[in-house]
């Protein structure tokens, strides 16, 4: 993709964008159509790019120099950083028209129209130096998986429909590309929806990605995407749930549908959740993950480094292994210390963990509130702590993003409300 040929605005997404300078300003994230009230194709005025702290800019088309497979560019000039707002008579490329039902007019007299599904949108420079809509990537809907369709390009006059009422629009292309993204940046995207576009998307996620997203999106659009799905499904996504999330999570709910909920989850899923939602708000107790990295005394290193390096850890939690008599599930036998992962890349392989603990740190008691945390954690620089019960035992760790989700405001994902202090400022 070069300037002055056809560009496929879904290959876009996520690219990142640089000014002349060379520094980053953000990642591709949509793409801007105008409808013209002639039968003349849209034209694209711009793109729609993520900045730091989620906050969303329009970007003129004019404004860009370059675009390939690579990056966006920008040529020289200010940036209006005010927060993009799509007007009346503008679509977005991915939010709107991607994975429309399209009708597509045979070229000859002789064939019939069909049915397809929108998969990308092609944009070329006219001679007016304007940006316009000339070709539609489409899936043909044979009624079966929408992959399994061939896939075509028509012209953009072909495509009847392509600007017409949202019902039929699905969202396997759109699934494709978020899937690409990290679960932050798709819940961020989920947030740019219409409410019911939102949930139909979260819907068809699966049960893995959706707890994922879940667990980065505002407590309002989590207990609305929830609420859309059947009691059976959503028991099923909060027990793919980190278990300090799915507690959070609950507690947003009626006492009435956490009980529901919680009686058709796993019992082995569920036992941590309501332990952890038996803690008073605002203590070790309540915000502690309860599946740290936990090994006994007689586990090697190479056991330990093995543990912390399965892909599904999160890096705070892969940061240290705690170390506890058995059983290893919480809550665990007598707790003897911590190893940090720097101390065990330091050490043999066959090297026994029980001989490399870190005793002199005071565990926390799960009674114990924020501040002490907080406080407690930068004394020592550590990104993680265990809690233990009255006898000894550990019952979990809290980790550094266990503290900071709960002394942010509560609405810190919501970028709406974030836009809006930025602009009062």
């Amino acid at each position: 993709m070069t300037m002055g040929t056809r560009v496929y605005l879904a290959r876009l997404a996520g690219l990142p964008v640089f000014d002349p300078n060379g520094d980053r300003v953000g990642r591709v994230r949509d793409a801007v159509v105008r409808l013209r009230t002639t039968n003349r194709p849209p034209q694209i005025v711009g793109l729609v790019a993520e900045m730091a702290l989620r906050r969303r800019i329009f970007l003129p088309i004019g404004r860009i120099t370059s675009m390939d497979a690579e990056s966006v560019a920008l040529g020289t000039g200010s940036l209006n950083l005010r927060r993009f707002e799509k007007r009346p008579n503008e679509l977005l490329v991915l939010e709107d028209l991607l994975d429309r039902r399209v009708t597509v007019v045979p070229e000859q007299r002789d064939d019939q129209e069909h049915q397809a599904v929108v998969v990308d949108i092609g944009m070329e420079l006219n001679r007016n130096t304007e940006w316009v809509i000339t070709r539609v990537a489409v899936r043909e809907h044979t009624g079966r998986l929408a992959r399994r369709g061939h896939v075509y390009q028509v012209e953009y006059d072909r495509a009847r429909g392509l600007v017409g009422p949202t019902d039929t629009q699905g969202t396997s292309s759109l699934l494709a590309l978020l899937d690409q993204m990290r679960p932050a940046d798709m819940a961020n995207a989920l947030q740019d929806l219409p409410d019911a576009r939102r949930n139909e998307v979260a819907a068809a996620l699966s049960d893995r990605k959706l707890a994922d997203v879940l667990e980065e999106l505002p407590e309002h659009d989590q207990v609305e995407i929830l609420a859309r799905l059947d009691r059976e499904r959503a028991a099923d996504v909060l027990e793919r749930m980190d278990p300090d999330d799915a507690a959070d999570l609950l507690a947003e709910l009626p006492k009435a549908e956490q009980t529901v909920l919680l009686d058709l989850m796993e019992p082995e899923e569920a036992a941590p959740v309501r332990q952890l939602m038996s803690y008073r708000p605002g203590t070790a107790g309540s915000v502690m993950t309860s599946e740290p990295v936990i090994m006994t005394p007689d586990a090697t290193v190479a056991e330990a480094l093995a543990r912390i390096r399965e892909p599904d850890l999160s890096p705070v939690v892969a940061a240290q292994v705690f170390v506890a008599r058995a059983p290893s599930a919480t809550p665990t036998g007598k707790y003897l210390g911590m190893v940090h992962f720097q101390r065990l890349l330091r050490e043999p392989p066959s090297s026994i963990v029980g001989g490399l603990v870190d005793s002199g740190i005071e565990p926390l008691r799960p009674d114990i509130g924020l501040p002490e945390i907080t406080r407690r954690m930068a004394t020592y620089d550590l990104v993680a702590m265990p809690v233990v019960d009255g006898t000894h035992r550990l019952l979990g760790a809290v980790t550094v993003d266990d503290v900071l989700d709960h002394s942010l405001p509560r609405d810190w994902r919501d970028r709406d409300a974030h836009d809006d202090e930025l602009e009062a400022s």
